[in-house]
């Protein structure tokens, strides 16, 4: 679970107790994502992170959104609970194995019928919306997949989400690798490199919050 590093265990138990309030199908799919194994489980996103998510998508109103990068599917369903009876998610991945245990809980959740699963590359499930003049009709986007390709994703997803819509990029912190200029590994500065991008692109106004391994809300212009 990527939980708030920054605080200490006593400290994010209590913001998880007091802030977070989980369905029993999130909590389960948590824990199963986590008995998988500890490397794997520190690709979920926790549940105060999951709970934020769920409040933007609620306070923009969205109806439609973009997930890139799947896993077990923690994040796509705590944000289609958020979303209106009518609201879709468009979810990227390329993994199978994973996918299963996703739409298991989806399934269980009811929620199922609101996410569009695409099992294959994402930029080519992105190019293919824009393709089908998709551009401008999200309201919400989320980048949490190979790091590599963010920079990818994230200029494919200014087109495909609106004015005054949401881009939110997990992992900006990278466990603190983008701070220590002696990280020269590929993710590390290709994270970096979009930090510094997101900072200064006069397409969106960005803010970097300090949430579990570091989010960034670029709001389109």
């Amino acid at each position: 679970m990527s939980s708030s590093s920054f605080l200490d265990p006593q400290l994010y138990d209590y913001v998880c107790r007091v802030s977070v309030q989980e369905t029993a199908e999130q909590r389960a799919l948590r824990e199963e994502t986590q008995r998988m194994s500890s490397d794997l489980a520190i690709m979920q996103v926790g549940p105060d992170q999951a709970r934020f998510m769920q409040f933007l998508v609620r306070l923009i109103e969205a109806k439609m959104c973009l997930e890139v990068g799947v896993f077990t599917g923690y994040s796509a369903l705590s944000v289609a609970l958020a979303l209106p009876t009518e609201g879709r998610i468009i979810a990227c991945d390329v993994s199978e194995e994973y996918a299963a245990v996703a739409l298991r809980y989806w399934n269980q959740a009811g929620v199922a019928a609101k996410i569009d699963l695409r099992v294959r590359p994402a930029t080519g499930t992105l190019d293919s919306l824009l393709s089908e003049g998709r551009a401008g009709s999200f309201d919400f986007a989320f980048i949490d997949a190979d790091k590599t390709s963010y920079d990818a994703y994230y200029e494919r997803c200014l087109k495909l989400v609106r004015a005054g819509g949401l881009i939110a990029i997990d992992n900006v912190f990278w466990s603190g690798r983008v701070a220590d200029a002696n990280n020269r590994e590929e993710s590390t500065q290709a994270l970096r490199g979009l930090n510094a991008k997101v900072s200064a692109d006069q397409r969106v106004d960005a803010a970097m919050v300090p949430i579990a391994d570091g989010l960034t809300l670029a709001r389109v212009r």
